[in-house]
This record gives structure tokens, sequence and C-alpha cells, in this order.
């Protein structure tokens, strides 16, 4: 039996009594990277002690290849291009060319990319192949999100406020990525302020769901649209997210991969463009479990920038916990779970919910994983409505108040809602950070007590609580549209997380298939205008962020 997984140990009372010290740091003024205020501290480099995280070499983080991968290198995993890279089978260079190419060939249709650093990525690559393999990202191409600062590249999160701003450095997960080996290839189209799935500051959509690229109605996701199209539709091997309501699950389920809110503080903020100190989740969308414990290995741990990543327990082996584990020639669970499922998850004769019950019925079938029935706790639907839920709105208002000041056409689309933040009373907000507290307190007693992880529905409450959650696929629709599912789990309990995704995806293949190609579009260097129905209003936005 391996060693128990992390949610085992963790004092669930000093999460909770950490959570409400975070809440209150929040209101006292905690530290945001936030370009531009001028009555903002300066915020020293939050990279300059990042080095090699020797997790990343270790054999579980290598697999051999699946033989119908090989001939296209845009269809391994990091796991089996690392495989590769290590066993001089392919170069960092031939890697990164031929995500370009396809880049070249098909971003005109997908709009994933707000950027792409050609030149710098084969520079890059250039110098990774005379450099020491010392992991599993070396020379592995990446797509970051355009809220994450990277230096000397623009970050634009979307908006007008930033529209020209140019970080000094890297934010601190990029520079742990990168110094682990990895290339960035470009940055991503979002929501603007990461409020909406992907579109220009003033409401056009942009980026397509891979799955449907000539239909733009399809919501590809929340607002890492742009990461989640990238890495489905072949243009990097992974990407990077944000998540403050939904938009690393969102997308991921959205678009077929496996994306991971890690728990609140196990990745850094430093050097994000934030949205709530509070809620905020920097995390990867990858392509399995392995590939998303890859990423997150590298990202996560302390950082002197960010005061919610310190103190936190050490992190856990992600890769061996995302490693499926057989007894013989049969996957079992690496650890004995407890599979909750909430009340009306199966309701239905739709294709959802068929391959809902289909999905706990292959889970139900792994050895050593128990699938158990959960009621809700007390209260819940009032406990994560909106009204508490909106508490959220002054939070992310109040660094910007310069910005509200001197000009709202700075916010475009998304302008009500940041209006909605200055407009929520004192008492409102108290109110609304008990209700949170009560919430976190049922959850974690009443919630996990009969189980050790939660199928849901929707991101709600974990986003809200920093608890983590991992999204991955378990079917389609009729029409081909990806269905897929979240697991929710105790504080820091990613290891349990990946540990079931990892089992489920050996014994299926939801996750290996690929949407087709689209027919090829010329580049476009400029967003054309959309037409009306393409075009979100301030109140598709406002509901969309609720």
């Amino acid at each position: 039996m391996s060693a128990e997984p992390i949610d085992r140990t963790i004092d669930r009372r000093a999460f909770l009594a950490r959570t409400a010290a975070v809440a209150a740091a929040s209101a006292v003024g905690a530290t945001m990277t936030l370009p531009g205020i001028a009555q903002a501290a300066p915020v020293p480099p939050p990279n300059t002690k990042v080095k090699w995280n020797p997790a990343l070499d270790v054999p579980n983080a290598f697999v051999k290849p699946r033989p119908e991968a090989v001939a296209d290198p845009t269809e391994l995993t990091i796991a089996e291009a690392a495989w590769l890279i290590r066993n001089g089978k392919l170069t960092p260079q031939q890697l990164v060319e031929a995500y370009l190419a396809r880049i070249e060939r098909y971003e005109g249709t997908y709009k994933a990319f707000n950027l792409v650093v050609a030149e710098a990525a084969v520079k890059a690559a250039r110098q990774a192949a005379n450099r020491p393999n010392r992991g599993a990202l070396h020379g592995i191409p990446l797509a970051v999100k355009d809220n994450y600062w990277t230096a000397g590249v623009r970050t634009t999160a979307s908006s007008f406020l930033f529209a020209d701003f140019v970080p000094p450095y890297d934010a601190t997960s990029v520079a742990k990525l990168t110094v682990n080996g990895a290339i960035v290839l470009g940055k991503t189209q979002m929501g603007p302020l990461a409020t909406s799935r992907a579109t220009t500051p003033d409401g056009v959509v942009t980026t397509v769901n891979a799955w449907t690229p000539n239909d733009i109605s399809v919501n590809p996701g929340g607002s890492s649209t742009g990461s989640a199209t990238a890495v489905a539709g072949r243009l990097a091997t992974s990407s990077t997210g944000t998540q403050t309501g939904g938009s690393i699950t969102g997308p991921s389920n959205a678009q077929n991969l496996t994306g991971l809110k890690p728990t609140m503080g196990r990745v850094s903020l430093a050097g994000i463009i934030p949205l709530s100190y509070t809620r905020d989740h920097p995390g990867p969308l990858a392509r399995d479990a392995k590939d998303a414990a890859i990423m997150l290995t590298a990202m996560a741990g302390e950082d002197a920038a960010d005061p919610r990543s310190q103190g936190l327990p050490p992190l856990p082996n992600l890769i061996n916990a995302a490693t499926p584990k057989r007894t013989g020639n049969t996957v079992v669970m690496r650890w004995k779970t407890r599979i909750g499922v909430l009340p009306g998850f199966t309701a239905g004769t739709s294709a959802t919910a068929l391959a809902r019950q289909a999905y706990l019925d292959k889970l139900a079938s792994i050895p050593d994983a128990t699938v158990v029935q959960v009621p809700l706790p007390a209260e819940w639907d009032l406990l994560t409505g909106t009204p508490f839920n909106n508490v959220r709105l002054p939070e992310r208002s109040e660094p910007f108040l310069p910005y509200l000041r001197k000009d709202l056409k700075g916010f475009g689309v998304s302008v009500t809602s940041w209006l909605q933040g200055t407009l929520l009373g004192g008492t409102e907000f108290i109110t609304g950070q008990r209700a949170k507290l009560l919430l976190m307190e049922r959850v974690l007693d009443e919630l996990f007590a009969s189980c050790d992880v939660v199928v849901q529905t929707g991101p709600v409450p974990f986003d809200i609580l920093g608890l983590p959650e991992i999204a991955f696929p378990i079917g389609f629709d009729a029409a081909g549209v990806p269905i897929g599912t979240i697991l929710g789990g105790l504080p820091y309990g990613e290891d349990r997380l990946l540990s079931v995704v990892a089992a489920y995806q050996a014994v299926t293949d939801w996750h290996w298939r690929r949407p087709p190609d689209p027919a090829p579009a010329p580049p476009a260097t400029a967003r054309a205008a959309a037409p009306a129905a393409l075009r979100l209003t301030a109140e598709e936005v406002a509901e969309l962020t609720q």
C-alpha cells in the first residue's frame, strides 16, 4: 500500500482558520500584482529564488509514447514528449517547430492566442538542446494565459487598461515553468480581466471551441478559453489558466481536457493580474492526469511575494499519485477512496445524465473505489447562491479604484460588474464572509463526513472555498461535443484527486480523443468586428461572472 494521501493528515479546523485569516488579509491590503497603480508599493521580482525542481526528474514523469502518437509530435502528452526528448528521439526544436506549424495553419480559425512569440520559442528550443536534461518539462512548449506576467512580452489580460503593458519580470509560476525547461509559445486569449469567455475588451467573441470551430456560439468555457483551445487544438502541449469562478474546470470540461484547480495558495499569485485575492487559483489545463501533475509540480510552492503560499504542507508526490496503480493487469485505486455523489447528479435521460451514470459505474468497478451517496449540507442553496457569492465583487473592485475613477471606458464590456463591487455595502461584505466560513465548516464536517472526494456538477462551492478540484472528460453528446465532470477534494488533496482520475483514465479512452482539424484559415493580424449576435453585452458578462 502506498503512503497515505495528504488529505488524511490535514487539520481541517486549521484550514478553516487559515481561510478566515486570508479573508482578513484581503480587507487590510494583501499583496497583489497590479501594474500601473501609482500608490501601490513596488513589488520585488518574485522569481529571484526560483530553482530547478528535482521532483520533475523522476521515472514516473516519463512515459513511453503510444505508437499512434509518435508520427505527430503535437499528439504527444508532456510525459510522452519528455520520454522521446530524454532518449534522443525528438529534439526540443523539432517539437516547438511542429507546434508553430500548427499555429500558423490553424490559429486563424481557433484564435487561441493573443500573441505568439515564435522567434523566442525557437531560440529557447535551440538553447535547450545544449543544456542537460533535468526533468519532464525540458524543451516542452506551453501556452500562458495573458494575465500571467511574462518578462519583456506584452501582458494585457484582454483589457484596454493593460493594452500596452510589458512586465519587467515573469510571474512566479511562469518563472518556475521556464527554469524547469518549459518553452513559452505565446499568450492566450481570455475574457477581459478574466470575467467571461475570451472576447476583445469591448465584447467581440474571439476564441472558438476546438471541437466546434465553425460554430462560435458554442461556449468554449470560462475566461481561460484560449488556454483550453490551444491545448485541445494541439497548438501547445499544456497551458496555464486561472480560476475564480470556474475558469479552469469549465474550459477543460468544454474541450475534453484535464484541468486542475489547486488548493488556494498552492500556486503563487505573484505576477498575475488579479481578480479576487481570496478566490484566484492559478493552475494547469492539460491532456491527462499525469500532465496536470507535472505542470502543478512545477508551478506550486512557497513564494515570499504571496502570503497565501506560505506555511502550507509540503507538496506531495503528485506525479506518483497520477501514475495508475495496477495489481497484475488490473487497475486499482492507489488509495481506498470513497467517492461521494450529490443528489440529482444522474437525474434525467439526457446524454449528460447517461454519461454521468456510465462514469460512476466505471469508477465503482475499479477495486478500492466505493461510490456513495452524500446529502447536501443544510442551507446549501442559500450559502452557495448569488447574494453570498457576490461578496467577492468589492474585493476585486478595490485595487482597481484608481482606474475606475480615471476612465470607466477602460473596463470595456465588463464595467458593470466592477461597478457593482463599489456599491456593495460593508455589512453585506462582512455577512458574506461569515457565510463563507459557515459554508466551509459544513462542507468539511458534513459533506466529507462519509467520503474522500465529491463528484460535482459545477465549480461551486469549491472555488469559493479554496478547495482543490479537477475536471476531466467522461464522454460526448450526440453532436460530438465533450461532456466532462468535476471532482472536489479536501484541503491540499490534489494527490487524491489525481489518483482517482489517473485510475479512471487508465480504464477509459475519452482523454485520448482529439477534435478533427478544421479547415485552415489565414492568420488574423487584427480581429474583425463580429456580428451583433457574437458580441457579449455588459449584462451577459455580468451573468457569466455570478
